[in-house]
């Protein structure tokens, strides 16, 4: 399948069946090879990336050793030597799921402030502080993550690390639609803006699944493509029957 280059509204396009209210919505998405396609409405489900921290070597272990969720990945990891990565105030609570998970659990603040009631907790529940900056990763001979090295030189041996990520709906491609994005609280991530049924402020345009719901697994997505497209299929079914009832010769 060919990538989008660019999506837009797009005027003087040959006529659709009108909207509600006389709108008359078109769409052109061009593509890689060069083809242009056209619609009458637009279903936005490209996702997110997960933006990690600039630590070298981090993101060569992405989805393997680097893991970012207990849920998604905490039967993989369990029982192993698991570094948390701190990117912000959610990975205070990153670390408690983890910890459930091993028995040997090592939380690196990355130069960001603990209070001593954290602290506290985090004694209570075997949870090594080191507040050291991690330098780089540091692999075993044979490829695998072995460690994180710190600024002073010393090695902590790792064969996980889990981090909170920024999550960032995928946005390319669709600057010409002008759809609104908002940051969520904590530097947690940025995303689509939309309301009920994945609608948007953009007429004809719906958002459906992590590029709005940010949190949402494979279930929730799923489940949300399918109301936005049901929701899509409604207005067009409207759409269409006033366009016929426009062209119905007067009785």
């Amino acid at each position: 399948m060919s990538n989008i280059v660019c999506l837009h509204g797009k005027s003087g396009l040959p006529s659709c069946p009108a909207g509600p209210q006389g709108l008359d919505l078109r769409f052109s998405v061009t593509l890689a090879d060069g083809r242009s396609v056209t619609a009458r409405r637009v279903l936005v489900a490209t996702g997110l990336k997960d933006v990690l921290p600039e630590v070298p070597g981090l993101a060569e272990h992405w989805g393997q050793s680097v893991v970012h969720c207990p849920y998604c990945h905490g039967w993989e990891v369990r029982d192993e030597l698991i570094g948390i990565l701190a990117t912000g105030p959610a990975s205070i609570g990153h670390a408690f799921l983890f910890r459930q998970l091993t028995e040997d659990l090592t939380y690196f603040t990355q130069g960001i402030d603990l209070d001593e009631e954290t602290r506290t907790r985090f004694a209570a529940r075997n949870i090594r502080i080191v507040d050291t900056p991690v330098q780089e990763v540091v692999d075993n001979e044979d490829g695998t993550l072995g460690g994180v090295r710190l600024t002073d030189g010393q090695v902590v041996a790792r064969r996980v690390i889990a981090v909170a990520t920024r999550m960032e709906a995928r946005t390319e491609g669709l600057d010409g639609l002008k759809l609104p994005v908002e940051d969520l609280p904590g530097n947690m991530g940025r995303r689509f803006a939309s309301g009920m049924a994945g609608t948007t402020e953009v007429a004809g345009v719906w958002v459906a699944g992590n590029a709005t719901d940010l949190a949402a697994q494979v279930g929730a997505s799923a489940a949300a493509g399918a109301l936005a497209g049901a929701h899509i299929n409604s207005m067009l079914a409207t759409a269409d029957t006033n366009a016929a009832l426009a062209a119905t010769p007067a009785r």
